[in-house]
């Protein structure tokens, strides 16, 4: 069972939201209306980690140590959401999420492939690190600056963290298991070409909801994910290219073949299906 050993893992790097959050350095003088809204959205977003987690739990009745991480991995993604409310509580409460505008982000999702979705989240997970790593460097606030650095170690960790059951996953299944993952990569590391970055925030998971079945959809302002990445922290082209090249590496090591682009990554997906 792997739930003990990242139980223990997650643990020691554990951080404390009354000893660990230098609530005291805040300045008023650096925080701009633009930037508390996106805090705001932030909020609700990691809110939506409860409904994740109902899905996972639903997908994965037979495996129970995968399930029990979820204990962790919702427990620290909700103190995400915690925080920044905490955030905005003490230095803009008119702006702290009402429990309606949190539960419009709480509906089912559609039954997935269990090891697509597990794939979908890694790469979630390589996202939002880089995601929040950009948010701290575009605010000027040196508490949310602090917050968001924190929030990125804690989702590079979750990431880790799926990459062992990827790994765990590959040594039951096999083929099986590095089929669903190369076709949820060669989707994932192609998000630019898309023109829309691709996160579960933002993907449709419930058909009979359409369109209106995105956690991004179901925000006070829908239109506020695009304005955040492209005018606000200005997630670019390089920043892109970290969170491709992380996609890349890891299942680079998972399979034991080297994946430089998309298009290596994509050819070997073909392959597997005629294997």
């Amino acid at each position: 069972m792997l739930y003990p050993e990242l139980f223990s893992s997650l643990e020691k790097a554990r951080w404390n939201m009354a000893d660990d959050i230098p609530w005291h350095q805040f300045d008023a003088g650096l925080l701009s209306e633009e930037q508390a809204q996106t805090v705001r959205m932030n909020a609700i977003t990691e809110w939506s980690a409860l409904p994740a987690t109902e899905m996972f739990l639903r997908d994965n009745r037979d495996d129970s140590d995968f399930s029990a991480f979820m204990s962790i991995w919702f427990y620290e993604e909700q103190k995400h959401a915690l925080v920044l409310m905490e955030y905005l509580r003490r230095f803009r409460p008119d702006l702290v999420p009402t429990e309606s505008e949190l539960h419009a982000v709480r509906f089912e999702f559609d039954p997935a492939p269990a090891l697509e979705t597990l794939m979908l989240h890694f790469c979630g997970e390589l996202r939002l690190t880089q995601w929040y790593r950009r948010a701290a460097e575009w605010h000027s606030e040196p508490v949310i600056r602090h917050i968001y650095d924190i929030l990125s170690r804690d989702e590079a960790r979750h990431g880790g963290a799926y990459l062992k059951y990827m790994k765990r996953a590959i040594e039951r299944f096999g083929a099986q298991a590095k089929q669903a993952f190369a076709k949820i990569g060669v989707l994932m590391a192609a998000a630019g070409r898309a023109g829309k970055p691709l996160h579960p925030t933002n993907l449709h998971v419930n058909q009979s909801l359409f369109p209106n079945d995105t956690i991004q959809s179901r925000l006070p302002d829908p239109g506020w994910l695009e304005r955040w990445l492209d005018q606000q922290i200005q997630f670019g082209r390089e920043q892109e290219e970290r969170v491709i090249g992380g996609i890349l590496r890891n299942l680079s090591s998972l399979f034991g073949q080297e994946f430089k682009t998309a298009g290596d990554l994509n050819r070997y997906r073909k392959m597997l299906a005629t294997a």
